[in-house]
This record gives C-alpha cells, sequence and structure tokens, in this order.
C-alpha cells in the first residue's frame, strides 16, 4: 500500500473532519470495520492551526 500526501487549506481540514464525524455518525453495528477504519483516518488528520 502506497503514500499519498493530500494538502488541505485550515477551513478544507475543517470540513473534512466535520464530514468524517458525521459519517461515523451515521452507521450502526454490523458496519463495524467501516467505523473502525473511519476512525483512524480521522486519527491521522492533524488538527487545524489555531486563528
Amino acid at each position: 500500500m502506497g503514500t499519498n500526501t493530500l494538502e488541505l487549506t485550515d477551513e478544507e481540514l475543517i470540513l473534512l473532519r466535520h464530514a468524517l464525524r458525521h459519517y461515523l455518525s451515521e452507521f450502526g453495528h454490523e458496519e463495524a470495520d467501516i467505523l473502525r477504519k473511519a476512525r483512524a483516518l480521522l486519527g491521522k488528520l492533524p488538527e487545524p492551526a489555531a486563528r
């Protein structure tokens, strides 16, 4: 598996974090593998810079 780099503005990063959190809140117990992967991805995202 390769590594990819994605450059985001702080605004885009905030939007992506919100979108992932909403995505996670919509799943039930039968999607445990997807929940685990989405949480891991969310954990990799840095906090946006303080304004």
